[in-house]
């Protein structure tokens, strides 16, 4: 196998919105909320218009465009045995994505996401994590991890107890593992230990711009670069409209974004993103040619709705 990805196994619900919903609702604009109370996260889905249902997840995301571009993947993800649930399998396994969980009836239902689109193509997240936020060392099979070349985790998988051991079980089976920084409220909630994570453990770091600079305090994208070298690891940095850049120790080599792109949904961008440079970085590609897969597929995404081609 070429990559597994193990990450939150959430499913998608995109809604559009206009802008005074997200300030009525205290929302901050273009961030993921968690949402712990499962009541209040059925009060505000009952207030939306469903536009489209997705098995989703960053890295699920990420999983999916590279087995579109034919690698051998597969993901780990924990849903209950519910009908979000058997949506979630039934669609990964659509893209012949191996999903390498056995699912059973939980106390906390499937996780899902509600993403809300405003009509600048932002998108707001309002999450709750359901069973996927309780996964364990058990859950991740060490001997699949060890079968394959990559393993790929997520930041918003990360956090203290049963997913940080699950996290280290992961890392220490991997051959090479790449992570996602996810979302600024990732980094900023678990600064030190992702600081640790990209400096000791990571051989890929992918962060966009406001995420890298927030893990390390930066005033300016030069520190950014700095600490990349510094440190020797391989970091890359999506910039929005400034394009895209790798940094492996020394080498810093940078890409132009596309231009002229009929934007609808900023959803995805990141991951799919992801899932170009990956697939470059597996199949043995230039570094310039791994930023150009990943521009082509984040550019791709954005002008559709949903992070799934």
């Amino acid at each position: 196998m070429k990559v597994l990805g193990i990450g939150n196994a959430i499913v998608d619900v995109i809604c559009k919105v206009e802008e005074n919903f997200i300030t009525k609702n205290k929302l901050s604009k273009g961030t993921m909320k968690l949402i712990f109370d499962e009541i209040e996260f059925k009060s505000l889905l009952n207030s939306l218009r469903i536009e489209k249902t997705i098995s989703g997840g960053s890295v699920a995301n990420s999983i999916v465009g590279l087995s579109q571009l034919n690698n051998k993947v597969g993901f780990i993800g924990k849903v209950s045995d519910d009908n979000f649930g058997d949506k979630y399998e039934k669609g990964l396994k659509k893209e012949n994505v191996k999903f390498l969980y056995s699912k059973q009836k939980e106390k906390l239902p499937t996780g899902s996401c509600l993403i809300l689109i405003t009509p600048d193509s932002e998108r707001t997240m309002c999450t709750f994590l359901g069973i996927a936020g309780k996964i364990s060392e058990e859950d991740v099979n060490g001997e699949m991890i060890k079968k394959s070349e990559l393993t790929f985790l997520e930041g918003y998988l990360w956090d203290e107890g049963e997913p940080k051991k699950a996290f280290e079980k992961a890392i220490s089976n991997s051959n090479k593992v790449a992570m996602s920084l996810s979302d600024l409220f990732c980094v900023e909630r678990h600064k030190k230990n992702f600081y640790k994570l990209v400096k000791e453990k990571l051989d890929l770091t992918f962060a966009n711009e406001s995420e890298i600079m927030s893990l390390i305090n930066a005033k300016s994208f030069k520190e950014v670069i700095n600490f990349a070298k510094e440190i020797k690891k391989h970091i890359i940095v999506t910039r929005g409209d400034k394009g895209a850049i790798s940094i492996i120790g020394d080498k810093v080599t940078e890409t132009e974004a596309k231009k002229n792109l009929k934007i609808k949904d900023l959803t995805g961008a990141g991951d799919l993103f992801a899932a170009g440079y990956l697939h470059g970085f597996i199949n043995n590609m230039s570094n310039e040619k791994c930023l150009e897969e990943g521009t082509k597929l984040s550019s791709r995404v954005i002008q559709q709705i949903g992070a799934r081609f």
